[in-house]
């Protein structure tokens, strides 16, 4: 198949009867995607809204995002001149050890914006300014600390590195930007290089994905200024699609189904479907039904929902058209779970729970637990629903 009819292919899981929870141990969740394995979840709103269960202030007054695991929330926060990474517990809300380091002195759209990664009893964090650390997860100490501006002559984005590292097997992923190492592979336990690879492109803001495309492993990255696939085996550069916006931002991650990959920005460049085929890559279609300044799409039953400033927007990406549109969105982030999507709305701090279908937009519920400024996506985990604006991170009750 040669064409973005390979979007529309439904990839379903086997759910057992009943309600079902998961840890949500990385960026986009335990299968990258953005959707949460829960069932059984509360989706009368009206009725029973959503109970805090715990609140606890942020000092960042930005937009790190959480991760799930072992029954902690692990969470980048700022004070001073510090990043700190912080272990909360998840029923109680209270922080059970701190990590320090030296990071950025002065906000800039906060601190670090990247989200902790959980891996056999480890987390590998980005900073701001393109630290990479290794921590124990049961004791928040330090193992290993890579610096990606010195060691690889990274180029910082014009609002510091905002990805979160991509672990594959024993391997680190970041993204530096260098010369000859605009993707790098770390040894996961020794912070080591295993290879440097993928060109020169600056980095963009997008946390890499790891595909299977013609038979190929690559990684998949949204670069500064391009679109490229990176051979998992050895950093060679497999292919490039330049795609430029106002101030390089790329932020909102690649979401692939077979060979084709969905792309999208703000600064009114808008979306893609590119076909990856075993010539090179392909643009299918390109339009501006949907501008993600950052946060990205949730791919569900064929269809995309995700947010385009002002709106929240269903898109079918077999052809780039609209299915529906809703104003009051903002720049928030969405999660999907158990056939519904919680939607933030980025200005106000709303919670929407919205049903995933493309026939209409259809709202089964709203609160507003923290109101206020909320661009960073919400997770679910457990059965818990975690938000968070620039000064507070909150638990929900959701089943």
């Amino acid at each position: 198949m040669r064409s973005a009819r390979l979007f529309t292919v439904v990839i379903a899981a086997t759910l057992a009867v009943g309600a079902l929870a998961a840890d949500w141990p990385h960026w986009r969740g335990p299968d990258r995607n953005g959707i949460a394995p829960d069932t059984g979840i509360n989706k009368d709103w009206n009725a029973r809204p959503p109970q805090v269960l715990w609140q606890t202030p942020m000092h960042d007054d930005g937009y790190a995002g959480p991760a799930v695991a072992d029954g902690r929330v692990f969470i980048i926060d700022h004070e001073g001149a510090d990043d700190v990474v912080r272990a909360i517990d998840l029923e109680t809300g209270q922080d059970l050890w701190q990590a320090r380091y030296p990071d950025l002195a002065r906000a800039d759209y906060g601190f670090s914006r990247s989200s902790p990664v959980y891996d056999d009893g480890h987390l590998y964090t980005v900073s701001y300014l393109g630290q990479v650390h290794r921590i124990s997860a049961a004791s928040g100490e330090i193992v290993w600390s890579v610096n990606m501006r010195q060691q690889f002559a990274g180029v910082s984005p014009q609002w510091g590195y905002a990805m979160s590292a991509l672990i594959d097997g024993d391997r680190v992923i970041v993204v530096p930007g260098g010369p000859d190492a605009c993707v790098v592979a770390l040894d996961k336990a020794t912070g080591e290089v295993i290879w440097a690879g993928g060109g020169s492109d600056i980095p963009g803001y997008a946390t890499p994905v790891k595909a299977t495309i013609q038979e190929v492993e690559q990684y998949v990255v949204f670069a500064g200024k391009a679109l490229i696939g990176v051979a998992v085996e050895d950093g060679r550069l497999l292919w490039r699609v330049p795609w430029e916006t106002a101030y390089d931002v790329n932020a909102a991650t690649p979401i692939i189904s077979g060979n084709a990959v969905y792309i999208t920005s703000n600064y009114k460049r808008g979306c893609a479907v590119i076909s990856i085929e075993a010539d090179g890559p392909r643009i299918v279609w390109e339009n501006t039904n949907m501008a993600s300044h950052f946060n990205t799409s949730v791919f569900h039953d064929g269809y995309l929902y995700g947010p385009s400033n002002p709106n929240l927007v269903c898109l079918d990406p077999s052809n780039g058209q609209i299915m529906w549109q809703q104003s009051g969105f903002e720049r928030g982030g969405c999660v999907g779970v158990d056939g519904v999507i919680i939607a933030m709305g980025g200005a106000s701090g709303d919670v929407v729970m919205v049903e995933a279908t493309p026939e209409r937009y259809h709202e089964l519920g709203r609160i507003r637990p923290l109101g206020g400024q909320s661009w960073t996506a919400p997770i679910i985990a457990n059965g818990k629903l975690i938000i968070r604006n620039k000064q507070a991170l909150a638990c929900l009750d959701i089943m």
